[in-house]
């Protein structure tokens, strides 16, 4: 297993500044993000020549996402097993609560499995654009 530290990485990429996701429906994607996930808004940007909405938001510590609408975008083509990004994944204290929360406000969770290689116990479920996001608790 390669150790987690950041010293073999090139000065210019030590982490990561934003994750940028498209919606289909951008008010059902916000409320998705902001109410359920709680991500705080941190600016919201209507670009009228694009027909479109830039929300930048801001979860724990550096993590910030940007979540963008276009007129009709097209469906994402395949699950997670596709080349490219497979899925994005949150870290959570208490991973049960969490799932609660969630199927609370109607969102489909898988069972919970236990990561073989740590022991952690994790859960995937989709945002409302089918991108799967993985709950991973500390």
């Amino acid at each position: 297993m390669i150790p987690a530290s950041t010293a073999c990485l090139p000065p210019h990429f030590r982490r990561l500044h934003h994750i940028a996701i498209l919606s289909g429906d951008y008010a059902r994607a916000k409320d998705f993000y902001v109410r359920i996930l709680g991500f705080r808004v941190l600016q919201e940007t209507h670009r009228a020549e694009r027909q479109s909405w830039k929300l930048d938001l801001a979860g724990e510590g550096d993590l910030q996402l940007e979540l963008f609408s276009f007129p009709h975008p097209p469906r994402r083509p395949t699950q997670p097993e596709a080349c490219g990004l497979r899925h994005l994944a949150f870290a959570v204290e208490q991973l049960d609560a969490a799932v609660a929360h969630l199927r609370a406000e109607g969102i489909a969770v898988e069972p919970i499995r236990t990561d073989e290689l740590t022991g952690k116990r994790f859960t995937f479920f989709k945002d409302p654009d089918e991108l799967p996001l993985e709950l991973y608790e500390r």
